[in-house]
């Protein structure tokens, strides 16, 4: 009985000693996310979409503004077919410049998904990895949490940047 009493407590003991020991880290995916190369590169194709997108838009607001322009100087000595005609013109270039507005911006918003997966991708592997070969149980990400205690979990940061060959 004696024996059994000091196996349980042992094995209660070991039990405390192994989760005690479990490691628990968390990560900053936007600070390494940032570093990479191919964010940068990433952020570049966007923006400058972006502005293609933006003066596209504009040119197109400047054509229907000097249109606008040349009906209001002429409308008065205009037939009223004519003058019916010009006003479905510019209502529907009024049409078409705010569809080509929600069309730019939901392929901007695609390609930014697009570019941002396989980055988000490459930083989801390496952590895996890194948790992995560091026997962590968790890895967290910073800030998604209300509070991720510092002292009781290590920042593997520096290792996932170390393991995709940032600095």
């Amino acid at each position: 009985m004696k024996k059994f009493i000091i196996c349980a407590i042992c094995a209660i003991c070991g039990l405390a000693t192994a989760q005690a020991q479990a490691k628990f880290g968390h990560v900053n995916t936007q600070e390494i996310m940032q570093a990479m190369p191919e964010y940068n590169q990433a952020m570049t194709d966007i923006n400058s979409l972006a502005q293609q997108y933006e003066a596209d838009l504009k040119s197109m607001q400047d054509e229907l503004q000097k249109k606008g322009e040349a009906f209001e100087k002429e409308q008065a000595t205009l037939p009223e077919n004519i003058k019916q005609r010009r006003q479905q013109e510019l209502q529907d270039m009024y049409q078409k410049i705010q569809q080509s507005f929600q069309d730019n911006q939901q392929a901007l918003a695609k390609a930014q998904q697009e570019k941002m997966q396989a980055i988000q991708t490459k930083v989801i592997d390496a952590i895996k990895e890194v948790g992995t070969s560091g026997g962590y149980v968790y890895i967290m990400e910073m800030g998604s949490l209300p509070f991720i205690s510092t002292t009781l979990s290590t920042d593997v940061t520096a290792q996932v940047k170390a393991k995709l060959g940032l600095k």
